[in-house]
């Protein structure tokens, strides 16, 4: 279940800063705000329900996650498409992912 909460707190994470961007950025209408908030504030609710007892490493694995949703909204969003630098840096934080979640950490 993890997996799928990560990657609907990076879709929220995304949307809701894009909106700001948006706003800001693009010039486009300040009701973007609104959105944009509702996305942020589910962002911060679907990290509560990872399954660990501490944030910190919460927050930490889902770094990798937010890297490689963020170079898919690159791709997707932008018409960007990520190089193989993006590529390898993604992959590397795909592991460090993997590490900070799959590791036997103390209690």
């Amino acid at each position: 279940m993890t997996p799928l909460i990560y990657a609907g707190a990076a879709l929220a994470e995304i949307g809701g800063c894009f909106a700001f961007w948006a706003w800001l950025r693009m010039g486009k209408s300040a009701f973007w705000v609104l959105p944009g908030c509702v996305s942020l504030i589910a962002f911060a609710w679907l990290l509560t329900l990872v399954d660990t007892d501490e944030a910190g490493r919460a927050y930490a694995a889902y770094g990798g996650i937010y890297i490689c949703a963020a170079l898919l909204w690159l791709w997707g969003a932008e018409g960007v498409r990520p190089d193989r630098w993006d590529l390898a840096g993604a992959c590397c934080c795909l592991l460090g992912t993997a590490i900070i979640l799959l590791a036997p950490h103390r209690p």
